[in-house]
This record gives structure tokens, sequence and C-alpha cells, in this order.
């Protein structure tokens, strides 16, 4: 039988963390510990070594704070930002701190349960309307800069990798990607493991920002 994924929750209003707990109980995963500020954050990684940690990001302290002290402590130990903010800066502050999901509060219990658990498989999630505005931004940064964003062949992309990417920045899974272009899910994998060597990044986030400033275009 697998092992329930083992969560900690962190935020400080009191009744939003308690449902947000009870619902992933309901889930079928073990909610090994809840706090209000960073350094509750910290002190639960470190005392349970959870396999996600829920953090809100104006919680005292500051939840990209404790996403980036999880980050270099408990690098196995994968974050994910639960927040009403919506600003492009914080969801790329946050995944530069090393969180690997970033998710509006208002989102419904089946929702967050299942980006748990892309999360705890490795995936990148942000809620697709913000990964577009993310987009956005740094489209609009790379173009007032003279002289940035050259392609180079050592940041050159197949046609089926910018095919991938064209997916990824519209926040699709691997699974999805998969479904779409009637590949296998590793196949995704291999593919997007290529794309982060290419382009010399961690993540989807950190891609999809690198696939801008180096020029690259969807087919």
């Amino acid at each position: 039988m697998t092992e329930p994924i083992r969560i900690g929750v962190v935020d400080d209003h009191p009744l939003l963390r308690d449902g947000v707990a009870n619902t992933l109980r309901a889930a079928a995963m073990d909610v090994v510990g809840v706090g209000a500020s960073a350094s509750d954050a910290t002190r639960l990684a470190s005392e349970h070594i959870p396999d996600v940690m829920l953090l809100d990001i104006s919680m005292p302290g500051g939840g990209v704070e404790a996403a980036r002290a999880i980050a270099q402590s408990h690098p196995k130990i994968m974050t994910i930002i639960l927040t009403v903010s919506e600003r492009e800066d914080d969801v790329i502050a946050a995944m530069e701190a090393g969180a690997r999901g970033y998710v509006l509060k208002g989102v419904c219990g089946p929702e967050l349960v299942a980006t748990i658990r892309a999360v705890n498989q490795g995936e990148t999630y942000i809620t697709p309307q913000i990964a577009a505005r993310v987009l956005a931004k740094m489209q609009r940064r790379t173009n007032t800069r003279s002289g940035t964003g050259g392609r180079n062949s050592e940041t050159e992309l197949t046609i089926r990798e910018e095919q991938i990417m064209s997916q990824v920045v519209q926040g699709l899974t691997n699974k999805e990607i998969a479904l779409k272009f009637s590949l296998s899910e590793k196949t995704v994998k291999h593919y997007m493991t290529s794309v982060l060597q290419k382009l010399q990044v961690r993540n989807r986030v950190e891609a999809v920002i690198a696939h801008q400033k180096y020029g690259h275009r969807a087919p």
C-alpha cells in the first residue's frame, strides 16, 4: 500500500488553516503539523521532514522566506505557496526561492489535492491564469532591453521541444501534454529534462522565463 503524502500546513488564519488541513485529511493525506509563521514552517520542516509544505505568502516572517530556508536546509521537501496574492512579482519571487507550486486560496479541495500530488511527483504548478500573466510580464521586460534575447546554438530547442514548451507556458502538466501529443508521460519528461539542461534552469517556471529571454517562440 502506498504511503500517504505527509504535509505541513502553515497559515496565520486559523479558520482557513484548519479547513485546509481537514480537506487534506479527508483525501487520505497525513497532516503532520500546522503553524502560523515562517519560524513555525522551518521548525515543522526540521522536526517532521514532510513531503510537502503549504505556505501562506503573507504570514509573519513571510512565505517566500520560509520557502527559501526550507529549500536550502531540506531540498527534498516540496513547498507550495497557497495565497490570495495574484501579483506576478510574488510568483516570480516564490519560484526563485524554491517553491514548486503557486496556488490561489480560492481553489477547490479536489484541485488542491491534485496539485499536491503532482508537486509531490516532481511537477511544478502555477495557477494557469497567473502563469500566463507572469509570462506576459517577462516578455514585456525582454522587449524593453535592447541587444538581449538572442538565440545561440546552446539554447536552441528542437521543434518538439518548442511544442512542449508552448504547452508548459499554458500551465499544462506533463500528463496533459502527453495526452495532447499522443506521447508517453515518460517521453514528455525526457523532453523537459533536455529543455531544462539547454536553458540551464532548475524548474518549469525558470524554463518559461528563460525561453522568453533567449527569444524562443513556439512553432
